[in-house]
């Protein structure tokens, strides 16, 4: 069987062949893999909001803000080799095509209890153009005019289809190198305004990332699917899965005693809808 070449980031150490032969080969599930959303502003994972974990399926949403720049966590923790097709708005991270989470698409390799980091578009085997929120418009599948998956963050986890070896932990590092000039694409260079349309994300600054190429031979269905939606807070606030309490005008401070709305407002996530039947 032809082996199919996928993606592996950073500068890899020699991969040791196990000195003992395959024992169970365990089947891998979702908590096999952690995803997050690591905002460059913050230093730190972005809270999540589950809303479904069902067999294979796990949901959730996401806070964007606009013009930040994020990366994407991933963190094997099982014992074999895992192939990610990664695709964010619907585009494959590595190809830019159109994705559909299948196993013929590119995708990156993840070796036993590895953690790496995506930062980017690849657009060469040492460079990525970084991830930001910006408005659908301006976003990369935006310009490709390709609506059809927009705000998403799609992750297929594929197991290595009958593997001949098992690898020694902590004998794969990553080494990125300092990040390079933009080309005023990225944020920076964007203005900034109230968010009218929904999120996506950006085409951003070049930097230097590492790869090789490696064989991966996946199986046909992914042991797990993870798709994490980013909305703009004013969305989830909408939604009632964040508080959002009504901001403060700088020049007076309301008084408690006195509502200038005249009337109880709704509660968060509770709409005139709600109510019209009744």
């Amino acid at each position: 069987m032809l082996k199919r070449i996928s993606w592996t980031v950073g500068c890899a150490a020699a991969l040791l062949l196990s000195q003992s032969a395959v024992a169970a080969w365990q089947n891998l599930n979702l908590k096999d893999v952690d995803i997050d959303i690591i905002s460059d502003r913050y230093q730190r994972s972005l809270p999540e909001f589950p809303v479904e974990q069902r067999g294979k399926t796990y949901r959730a949403y996401l806070q964007a803000e606009q013009g930040t720049e994020y990366s994407i966590r991933v963190h094997n923790r099982s014992d074999q080799r895992i192939g990610l097709v990664i695709a964010v708005d619907g585009r494959n991270i590595i190809s830019g095509d159109r994705s559909e989470l299948r196993p013929n698409e590119r995708m990156y390799i993840l070796n036993p209890y590895q953690q790496a980091t995506y930062r980017g578009w690849r657009t060469g085997k040492n460079q990525v153009n970084r991830f930001y929120f910006t408005e659908a418009p301006d976003s990369y599948a935006g310009r490709w005019g390709d609506y059809s998956a927009m705000g998403v963050i799609a992750v297929a986890a594929y197991a290595e289809d009958r593997p001949q070896h098992t690898y020694k932990d902590k004998e794969y590092s990553e080494s990125f190198g300092d990040r390079a000039q933009g080309s005023g694409t990225g944020p920076n260079s964007f203005q900034k305004s109230a968010p009218a349309a929904e999120p996506g994300t950006g085409f951003g600054d070049r930097e230097r990332s590492p790869s090789r190429r490696v064989e991966f031979d996946p199986e046909h269905s992914p042991f797990g699917r993870y798709f994490i939606k980013y909305e703009w807070r004013s969305t989830l606030c909408e939604k009632g899965l964040v508080r959002c309490d009504r901001e403060q005008d700088s020049r007076r401070q309301d008084n408690r005693f006195w509502n200038n709305n005249d009337y109880a407002p709704y509660p968060p996530g509770m709409g005139h809808w709600r109510n019209e039947n009744r």
